[in-house]
C-alpha cells in the first residue's frame, strides 16, 4: 500500500517536471522565434560574435526580455504590489483614489541648479540665433503632474528638490530675460472642477491640452503669422479608455478592469482642417508651408494638444515633437534638419517639461546647446 502511494506521488512529480521542463523549452523557442528576437540575433549569428561572446550576451537578452510568459508574470507582480502594498513599482507612486504619478517627478536629481542653467543657457543662444533670422520663440513650462494635482498625492513621496523645482527654474528664465507662457496657475484652476491630467498616464488629457493650446495662442495673438482658421475639433461619439501609460509601466495593462486602477475614459478628439465646398486638397493649399513649428516632448503629441493648438491659434501647425527627446532632442533634429533650413518658420513653439530641466545634461544635449 504504502510502497504503491510512493510510486504513484513519484510518477506524478516526474509527470510534473518533465511538463515544467517542456513548458520551458517551449517558452525558449518561442522567444527565439519572434520577430523582436530575430533582429537582435541577427547581427550576432556569425564565428566572430560567437567567439567574442556577443552570441551568448544577445540570447540571454533574448530570454529575459521576450518570453511569451514575461508579460502576464509581470501583471501578476504588478497586481500584487498595487493591491497589497499600494506600490506601483519602481517608476510609478500611487496617490489616492487610483490615481498615479510617474516617480521621475518625485525624486530629486544630482546638481539640478547647474543642469538648468545649462539648458537655459543655451536656450537663450537658441532664441538669439533665431531672432537675427526673424523667427520668434515662445517657450511654455509643462508643469509636473503632481504638481498640477497635488492634493492627490495622499502620501506619496515628494521630494525637496521636486517641491522647489518649478520656481527654481522660472528665476532661471528670468536671469536670461525670457518669460514663457504661464500654464500652471490656469492647469491649477482647471484642476479644482475637472482633471487637468490624465488619472493613470503621466500626460495632460484633453481638457487640459486644450487650457494650454488656448493660452499658448493668447501669447501669440500679436505675431506676424497668418490665421486662415477653419479648423475645427470633434469628439468621438463612443467613449473608450485613455493612454494609461503608468498602468503599462506597472505592467497592469493587460490585466482586466478590477485588477487594476480603473482606467481613465475619453471621447477621442480629432482637429481638422476645413475643405472648400468646391473640393480640393484643403483649407492649406493657398498658404505654402505652415508658419508656426511646434517642437517638444510626448506632451505635444497627446490629448490632441497639437489640433487644439491649430484650432486656437487659426493657423497650421508643423508638429516636429519627439516621445522620449526630453528637453532636445525634438530641438535637435528640427534645426539640424532639412525643414528647417528649406521652410524657415515665422514662430517655434517650444514646449519644455519641468521635470526634464533639472535631469543631467547628456553629452549629445551638451554639444547642441553649445553651437
Amino acid at each position: 500500500m504504502i510502497e504503491s502511494w510512493i510510486k504513484r506521488m513519484a510518477t506524478l512529480q516526474a509527470a510534473v517536471v518533465i511538463a515544467i521542463l517542456g513548458w520551458g523549452a517551449w517558452q525558449g523557442v518561442a522567444a527565439i522565434r519572434s520577430e523582436l528576437a530575430q533582429r537582435r540575433l541577427e547581427p550576432t549569428v556569425n564565428l566572430q560574435a560567437f567567439l567574442a561572446g556577443r552570441f551568448a550576451a544577445a540570447v540571454n537578452y533574448v530570454m529575459a526580455h521576450n518570453l511569451p510568459a514575461d508579460p502576464y508574470i509581470r501583471a501578476a507582480g504588478g497586481f500584487f504590489r498595487w493591491r497589497f502594498f499600494d506600490s506601483g513599482g519602481p517608476q510609478v507612486r500611487v496617490g489616492c483614489d487610483d490615481w498615479l504619478f510617474l516617480t521621475e517627478e518625485l525624486r530629486p536629481w544630482p546638481d539640478p541648479g547647474p543642469a538648468m542653467r545649462e539648458r537655459v543657457e543655451g536656450l537663450a543662444r537658441i532664441r538669439d540665433r533665431l531672432a537675427a533670422q526673424n523667427i520668434t520663440l515662445l517657450v511654455t513650462i509643462v508643469p509636473d503632474k503632481a504638481r498640477v494635482h497635488r492634493e492627490q498625492l495622499c502620501g506619496a513621496p515628494l521630494s525637496a528638490q521636486a517641491e522647489g523645482r518649478y520656481g527654481e527654474l522660472l528665476a532661471v528664465f528670468s536671469a536670461r530675460g525670457i518669460t514663457p507662457i504661464p500654464l500652471l496657475e490656469p492647469l491649477r484652476a482647471l484642476a479644482r472642477e475637472k482633471p487637468a491630467y490624465w488619472r493613470t498616464d503621466t500626460h495632460w488629457n484633453q481638457d487640459g491640452a486644450a487650457l494650454a493650446a488656448r493660452q499658448i495662442a493668447a501669447a501669440a495673438r500679436g505675431l506676424d503669422i497668418e490665421r486662415p482658421g477653419g479648423f475645427t475639433t470633434r469628439f468621438a461619439a463612443e467613449e473608450t479608455n485613455g493612454p494609461g501609460d503608468l498602468l503599462r509601466l506597472m505592467g497592469l495593462d493587460i490585466m482586466p478592469d478590477g485588477w487594476r486602477p480603473a482606467p481613465d475614459r475619453q471621447h477621442l478628439a480629432t482637429t481638422s482642417a476645413a475643405v472648400p465646398a468646391g473640393g480640393g486638397g484643403g483649407l492649406l493649399d493657398d498658404e505654402g508651408q505652415p508658419q508656426v513649428a511646434l517642437i517638444g516632448s510626448s506632451y505635444s503629441l497627446n490629448a490632441n494638444f497639437h489640433g487644439f493648438l491649430q484650432e486656437a491659434l487659426g493657423a497650421a501647425v508643423t508638429n516636429l515633437a519627439q516621445a522620449g527627446g526630453g528637453f532636445a532632442g525634438a530641438a535637435r533634429a528640427y534645426f539640424a534638419g532639412a525643414t528647417f533650413r528649406e521652410a524657415p518658420p515665422r514662430v517655434v513653439i517650444w514646449e519644455v517639461l519641468e521635470r526634464a530641466m533639472a535631469q543631467p545634461v547628456t553629452e549629445e544635449e551638451r554639444a547642441f546647446l553649445r553651437q
